[in-house]
């Protein structure tokens, strides 16, 4: 029987598996397709609006434009802060592949030092909004510009921008009147408005550039750019320009501003004058100076703990801050405050043997004048600066009405109305000292007072408010600096000014007066040395602040102390007498006797303002302090 093979391919089986191979893999192509075109249908119908946005946004972009900062000027239109075209370095963190390595790139190409690379990182991080311009650095040198161009290509992200730069003419005079700008910081990020600062790296910092921040700033605008796959701008679209901020007229005056940074000559001091009709301030000095624009751009860390560390205290604000006790100035005030009372008349009159005894204690609290006055009635209490009249007078008025009535003349509280920073002082009282050493109030204490002494603090700004409320014969206007914001002049009335000091008989006034104008043309006066020649009326009081208390017997000597432990030298006026156009209080620490090295600073601030064809030599006047001595100053 032959034999069966069976068949090696089977056509019919094949083919059915391929049909069946193919029907799959059509379905699995034609899902695919389906798939896929659902995809394009969904992101080009249903998701149209979104992607189009996305897309307009890639290729459009809306970049906020900072406004101009308004221009600071003095009285006379002279300006005293402008804005300087300058270069910066800023970065959009949205638009940087690799961070890190960019900045790493930055600070080698622009070889910051070690101690500058943190805060170099942290401004980085400062900005208000994603694809927001974060500022990095400030006023870029050329040599700077032009390693960032050559490497242009390697820092995506990064861009040099022109802006308009704050710039002070005369910075160590103006800083602490001024104030100055500088870089905003993180905390100042979550408080400001986006809309109103987007753009913008600078806010003010200190003085009228703080007080007056909103005003200068504007507001922001903004443009519409179209840029390439690289961000670069091609073209402008659409622009809503910036609304510039408001330029701000002040009542200082540059001239005397810089007469009396002049007069201080160095020394640690203030001085202060005021107009007293209108409150303008027409000088505000504090000595030693700093240079605010460092403080702009962003001050190193070098340079900054060498201000810090200089005992001289030049970012200390002397003018509005500074505490002294004011000595023998506020006699004047003293002796009003015993008319109010009804404690004093003009004509009282004591028997000064040198000395004030409290009853039932053996202390002495001494006059200046060792040995005493004599008869002393209240214009010359005030002319020969007597210390027992005062301490008479503290014993019979007493803390209490002794608070009350300085606290009309504005001591121990603020009192300008723009003046950033202002400190209160001390007036002290019973309740004061109660809540601060948990002490009862003792009677020496307010024989201290009563010449100036204790705890009593005024600041330069307190003390030449109070002497021109007095040479408006009580009427108070409070101290001002800005005039004008942009063509528009500032309100003159002020809210919270204090009120009006009136006296029962306005010939009182005038026994005050006439003291203080001995002060300077009296034979026994104790400035007559800076009354000398006199072209005008003058009114004045001299003052010595004691840095440390002496004892019972010991006799104040400056040759033997360290400098810095020497008295201050205080004196305030005004002039003319009969019609006040300035009013000037003049601190010089540890310069020793008022009416030598304050008054002679004092009738230079004087002479300059009221006299315009015989300005004060500053040589002369420097002269005279040196060759003058302590002879006949009172405390």
């Amino acid at each position: 029987m032959p034999q069966r093979f069976d068949r090696l391919k089977n056509s019919e089986f094949e083919l059915r598996i391929f049909r069946v191979r193919a029907l799959l893999a059509l379905l699995v192509v034609t899902a695919l397709l389906a798939l896929l075109m659902g995809r394009l249908v969904y992101l080009q119908v249903v998701q149209h609006d979104l992607y189009s946005t996305r897309s307009e946004n890639n290729r459009v972009r809306v970049e906020p434009l900072p406004p101009t900062r308004g221009l600071i000027y003095d009285r006379n239109g002279v300006l005293l802060a402008e804005n300087r075209p300058t270069y910066n370095l800023t970065i959009v963190r949205e638009r940087v592949d690799n961070l890190d390595k960019t900045l790493a790139l930055l600070i080698e190409l622009l070889n910051l030092p070690e101690e500058e690379v943190e805060a170099f990182h942290l401004r980085s991080r400062q900005r208000q909004r994603p694809f927001q311009p974060a500022l990095l650095i400030s006023d870029l040198s050329e040599a700077q510009i032009a390693r960032l161009a050559v490497n242009r290509h390697r820092l995506p992200g990064v861009e040099v921008e022109a802006q308009l730069l704050r710039y002070y003419p005369d910075a160590e005079v103006m800083a602490h009147a001024l104030g100055y700008v500088g870089r905003i910081n993180a905390e100042e990020l979550k408080t400001l408005d986006s809309g109103s600062y987007a753009g913008t790296h600078f806010i003010g910092k200190t003085g009228v550039e703080l007080f007056y921040e909103e005003e200068l700033h504007g507001e922001a605008g903004l443009r519409k750019v179209e840029t390439n796959a690289r961000g670069r701008v091609l073209s402008e679209l659409g622009r809503t320009d910036p609304t510039p901020g408001k330029n701000l007229t002040l009542t200082l005056d540059k001239e005397l501003q810089l007469l009396a940074y002049d007069l201080l000559d160095g020394r640690r001091g203030s001085i202060v004058a005021i107009e007293p009709q209108s409150g303008d301030i027409l000088a505000m000095v504090s000595a030693p100076g700093f240079d605010s624009n460092q403080f702009v751009t962003g001050i190193d860390v070098a340079s900054y703990r060498g201000l810090q560390q200089d005992l001289d205290l030049p970012l200390f604000n002397r003018a509005i801050r500074g505490h002294y006790p004011p000595g023998s100035t506020i006699k004047p005030f003293l002796a009003l405050a015993g008319l109010r009372e009804g404690a004093i008349t003009p004509e009282s009159t004591i028997n000064d043997p040198g000395y004030f005894q409290l009853p039932n204690d053996s202390r002495r609290y001494r006059n200046w004048l060792r040995w005493g006055h004599g008869r002393v009635d209240l214009e010359r209490s005030i002319a020969v600066s007597n210390n027992t009249f005062y301490y008479s007078l503290a014993h019979d008025l007493g803390i209490d009405k002794l608070h009350e009535q300085m606290t009309a003349f504005g001591f121990g509280q603020r009192v300008a109305h723009d003046v950033q920073g202002e400190s209160d002082g001390l007036m002290p009282s019973r309740e004061w000292k109660r809540e601060r050493y948990n002490q009862p109030w003792y009677p020496g204490e307010t024989l201290s007072v009563g010449i100036g002494q204790g705890y009593w603090q005024v600041t330069p700004l307190q003390l030449a408010a109070a002497t021109a409320t007095l040479a408006n014969r009580g009427e108070w206007v409070k101290p001002r600096l800005a005039s004008q914001l942009g063509e528009a002049p500032l309100p003159r009335e002020l809210p919270d000014t204090p009120d009006d000091i009136d006296l029962s008989q306005e010939s009182w006034w005038d026994s005050v007066f006439s003291g203080m104008e001995k002060v300077l043309s009296g034979h026994e006066g104790t400035a007559r040395r800076t009354g000398v020649d006199l072209a005008y009326r003058m009114g004045g009081k001299s003052g010595t602040a004691q840095v440390f208390s002496l004892g019972q017997d010991q006799r104040y000597d400056a040759d033997e102390l360290e400098e810095r432990l020497r008295d201050h030298a205080l004196f305030m006026a005004f002039a003319p007498l009969e019609d006040p156009q300035i009013a000037v209080s003049v601190i010089v620490e540890n310069a020793g006797g008022g009416s030598t090295h304050a008054a002679h600073l004092a009738r230079a601030m004087t002479d300059a303002w009221l006299l315009e064809d015989d300005a004060p030599d500053v040589d002369e006047v420097r002269d005279t302090l040196e060759n003058s001595d302590d002879n006949i100053e009172g405390l």
